[in-house]
């Protein structure tokens, strides 16, 4: 056990944020955006140097830097965190994450006051319970934050959300997300059950490798998956993203769909699959099916559509369905492209979600109509947003591109016809992408837009911290792979399988006889 509170103390910084912007004087509410800031680059150093800390070569035990205190040892609670590789990307990936958006989203809401500091709060609460989440190793806690997040989730797309059907978007999330959490909530309460009990009877450490029932484990698994697949989310639970995202503002949205959403991803992999493994095995083959129908049916309904908001969102439920691909072909190679796939979604997800912001927030609308030409207005984040676009659609040395491959590599391995789907859906996503882009920026330079700037100091700041990553996970993912490693080769030993034995050996010996 680490002998400082690392993670309680990232958890805590943005929270403590919160409450100084929610105490700042009326006369002093302007101060809201620079505080958030503030603690937001803080959590983020404090995360960086907790990532010194954590080790991946020698032999070490699945979680550090971890922390275990009683809480509620009544009913087997205790306050436990601690990180593998998987959760410690993601913690890092979102406290980069976190700044940027609050820069991004500097006139959001340009009143200053009351309104202006519950949005900034908002956001620094948000980014507590996103620690909180990938960080605990106590189920019952996980579940508590994984509740939590819908909170400041809700009132920042019903109270602060950009488009006309705010409120009813963050409806149709809440109602989503409580409908799998109570199954989970049911799911967690009869794990426990089966569990040894005590005083930490909910540490996932001791609920790992019980001898349960065969139709137990199969129902239990269900109540995780179904909650994680509506968070992740997968088709036909997905439709509660495209309006979210669409009707947040963009900053929210980068949150929401760039960070949020990959704790139902990352539930499967530390809860459905680590918790019950014979019922993961069991569930497979349905879970591909439902994975390739969200990679081809969502690219194919991004290609329809005329919002760029939604088209981005529709690309994003197709990327997931390559994360849980990866997730359940259970290979070495096909887990480490989905745990890498989740970073690099996060950053990619970012771009795209900002600079379109940045583009909407210079011509007042969504939609493709409405555009055409911007290249000639606005040349540097034509550039940048075609940067995200090639992200998107796994251009050769930019960062989606090696998780992409490394899915696809992976699930060859145990499923050709579903790699072939997969395969497919890339060109898919070069399709919808590339008209995005083509959409919005090229053609005859607009009518009456020869005043409109381009990007500001501010806005250069966000899209080069942002393609700094792109770029630079794309060219060498390697320290992000071995940081990944050593819990996808965990994550594989609980399941108790092995990757496949090559063939090419057996085939050229045969054809020699």
């Amino acid at each position: 056990m680490s002998s400082f509170p690392w993670l309680t103390t990232i958890g805590v910084i943005p929270l403590v944020g919160a409450l100084v912007i929610s105490v700042l004087p009326k006369g002093s509410a302007k101060l809201a955006r620079p505080v958030a800031l503030g603690f937001s680059v803080l959590a983020l150093i404090v995360g960086i140097l907790a990532a010194t800390q954590f080790k991946t070569s020698g032999h070490n035990p699945q979680f550090q830097l971890a922390e275990v205190h009683e809480w509620i040892p009544q009913i087997g609670v205790s306050y436990a965190l601690g990180v593998d590789g998987i959760a410690l990307s993601l913690i890092l990936m979102s406290l980069v994450l976190v700044p940027v958006s609050l820069l991004a989203a500097w006139h959001d809401v340009p009143e200053p006051g009351r309104r202006q500091q519950g949005y900034y709060a908002l956001m620094l609460v948000l980014e507590t319970t996103i620690v909180g989440v990938f960080a605990s190793t106590d189920v019952f806690l996980f579940y508590i934050f994984f509740e939590a997040m819908l909170i400041p989730v809700f009132f920042l797309i019903g109270s602060f959300g950009g488009g006309p059907r705010a409120r009813y978007a963050a409806l149709k999330f809440l109602l989503y997300s409580l409908a799998g959490s109570l199954l989970m909530l049911v799911a967690v309460i009869a794990l426990y059950q089966q569990g040894p009990g005590g005083s930490h009877g909910f540490l996932v450490g001791n609920l790992t490798g019980l001898h349960m029932s065969q139709d137990t484990e199969r129902w239990l698994f269900v109540g995780f998956f179904i909650a994680f697949a509506i968070k992740a989310p997968m088709w036909p639970v997905h439709t509660w993203l495209p309006d979210a995202a669409s009707e947040a503002k963009p900053a929210t949205a980068v949150l929401l769909v760039g960070v949020l959403d990959k704790v139902g991803t990352f539930g499967m992999i530390r809860f459905c699959l680590q918790l019950f493994p014979n019922a993961s095995k069991w569930a497979t083959p349905v879970i591909i099916v439902l994975a390739v129908i969200s990679i081809l049916y969502a690219a194919m309904v991004a290609i329809g559509q005329k919002d760029m908001m939604r088209v981005i969102a529709y690309g994003s439920v197709s990327h997931f369905g390559f994360i849980v691909l990866g997730i359940f072909a259970m290979t070495a190679t096909s887990q480490s492209g989905a745990d890498l796939y989740m970073i690099n979604h996060g950053f990619t997800t970012a771009a795209l979600f900002l600079f379109a912001g940045f583009l909407i927030a210079r011509n007042r609308s969504r939609n493709y109509p409405d555009y055409g030409g911007w290249q000639r207005v606005t040349p540097l984040l034509s550039g940048f947003f075609l940067l995200a676009c090639l992200s998107g659609l796994a251009l050769p040395g930019l960062n989606s591109f090696v998780s992409e491959f490394l899915v696809v590599a992976g699930t060859f391995q145990r499923h050709k016809v579903a790699a072939g789907f997969a395969v497919f859906a890339v060109i898919l996503s070069a399709l919808y992408m590339l008209l995005l882009f083509q959409r919005l920026y090229t053609g005859p330079k607009p009518a009456g837009k020869e005043h409109v700037r381009d990007l500001g100091v501010r806005e250069k700041v966000v899209a080069g911290v942002l393609a700094v990553f792109i770029i630079g996970l794309g060219v060498y993912p390697k320290p992000a792979l071995d940081v990944l490693r050593p819990a996808v080769t965990q994550t594989l030993q609980h399941v108790g399988v092995h990757d496949p034995a090559p063939t090419h050996g057996a085939a050229v010996d045969g054809s020699s006889k």
